[in-house]
């Protein structure tokens, strides 16, 4: 009977998963991240050949005036499929929230509020660092309802994480949060250097 209790035991430590987490993995399968259905649009060089260009492309195509429909297909030219935008945000209860987006939804949820908002964002300071095809760039910005506004009504940073495929580069995910109180932004995310 301790033989038998003692090989199964050994058996079941041997089969046993190390990480709990690969455990639950295995019981519970996590389904690929969705990925847009459509093939981004063809990009403009101009856009796309630097890291400069495509944060610059970036904040360009989302500034305007309240009812200009901006060009949506230059913004999706900017992604790699799959790039997600990712706002961090306050609950009413405490805490902070992040909604994840595809392109798509931004172009849905920023179109709504371009048609009755003047919305001008530009980057006023970034830091970044690279390694081969991938860049992290820290770009802190300001946002207005008119580019005359004497204060933003909103200033942040977006953290673009950036790809060079050997011919462009793209967008992966922008992932952002605005300025507040308790997280006022520091000297060094001011600083203009890049």
């Amino acid at each position: 009977m301790a033989r038998t209790t003692l090989a199964f035991l050994v058996l079941l430590l041997v089969n046993m998963p190390i990480d709990p987490l690969l455990a639950q993995n295995q019981s519970k399968p996590i389904p690929p991240a969705q990925q847009s259905s459509r093939t981004p649009p063809h990009a403009k060089l101009s856009d796309v050949a630097s890291p400069d260009a495509i944060l610059a492309a970036t904040y360009d195509v989302i500034s305007g005036p309240a009812g200009l429909e901006r060009d949506w297909d230059r913004m999706r030219s900017l992604f790699y499929p799959g790039a997600r935008l990712i706002r961090t945000e306050a609950k009413k209860e405490g805490g902070l929230h992040a909604a994840i987006l595809t392109p798509d939804d931004f172009v849905e949820r920023a179109g709504n509020y371009f048609k009755k908002n003047g919305f001008y964002e530009r980057e006023i300071a970034r830091r970044t660092e690279r390694w081969g095809s991938l860049m992290q760039a820290f770009s802190t910005y300001e946002s207005r309802h008119d580019p005359k506004d004497p204060v933003p009504f909103a200033r942040g940073i977006n953290s673009f994480q950036l790809f060079f495929d050997g011919t462009r580069w793209w967008v992966m995910t922008i992932y952002w949060a605005d300025e507040s109180t308790q997280s006022p932004l520091p000297p060094e995310f001011l600083a203009p250097s890049h």
